[in-house]
């Protein structure tokens, strides 16, 4: 494949018009387009042997995974919920990279059963998602579960709660992992900004780790509930920021009265 593309190419330089108009910078053209298109084809059929392979594959763990999954169902019924969770993490590797079913249903079941089997202290942080919700707000000026505001970036954190007080000012985020052991952290420069008053720099975390390293989400389609917490915005405030620098966290205009 390479070589005949290599010899169609050769013979197309040879071939080129000798007239007067043509001149160098014709020839470097024509050769960088007939080499890029030499490239294409071999990049796709690269791609094409990759994706015979990926097939071939697909085919040959199939089984596989129908069995992980017949004999995960099996201990679920028998409430052996360990051996129930280690068949599901089984044949959700084998899906996250063949797509044999739809993952959010097995995702849901590991989760379930990671309680079930009472394994919280060695399970993902997801397990701690409630311990980042307060039992009492009540000492807090302004509450407000899911608030409005705008983000023009794409991302996959949402602001899940707000809440102001005249000590803090806590924000409840919610992070949805796309793909294994995906990952969120957060930047120590972050900082919100009312629209009475400055820069209020981040203070405290619960349930993520600080940048550089990053708290995992297992299994795709898992929710990370998380809290920052800054000090407290004016009391003329209306509305703020949210900002960590050079990422596409940029929330504006979130409302705080």
């Amino acid at each position: 494949m390479k070589k005949s593309l290599f010899l169609f190419a050769l013979g197309l330089v040879t071939f080129m018009p000798a007239h007067a108009q043509w001149n160098s910078w014709n020839t470097s053209s024509t050769i960088s387009g007939v080499f890029g298109a030499i490239n294409h084809g071999i990049e796709s059929a690269e791609r094409k042997k990759q994706m015979e392979i990926h097939a071939k594959e697909k085919a040959q763990y199939e089984q596989s995974f129908k069995d992980a999954m017949e004999s995960a169902k099996d201990y679920e019924g028998g409430e052996y919920w360990d051996d129930a969770l280690t068949k599901y993490e089984e044949a959700a590797k084998l899906n996250c990279k063949y797509g044999y079913t739809d993952q959010m249903q097995i995702t849901r079941k590991i989760n379930d059963l990671y309680v079930k089997a009472g394994r919280k202290e060695d399970g993902p942080s997801i397990l701690n998602n409630n311990t980042t919700i307060l039992a009492d707000y009540s000492k807090y000026r302004y509450v407000r579960e899911n608030p409005v505001y705008v983000n023009k970036k794409s991302t996959s954190t949402k602001i899940v709660r707000v809440a102001c007080s005249d000590t803090e000012t806590r924000l409840e985020m919610e992070f949805l992992g796309s793909y294994v052991n995906d990952g969120a952290s957060i930047k120590g420069t972050t900082y919100i900004k009312g629209n009475k008053g400055g820069k209020l720099s981040l203070e405290g975390v619960e349930n993520i780790t600080m940048a550089p390293n990053s708290t995992r989400t297992p299994w795709p389609g898992q929710k990370l509930r998380f809290v920052l917490i800054f000090p407290a915005l004016p009391d003329n405030a209306t509305e703020f920021d949210l900002i960590e620098p050079s990422t596409d966290w940029k929330f504006k205009d979130i409302k705080c009265k």
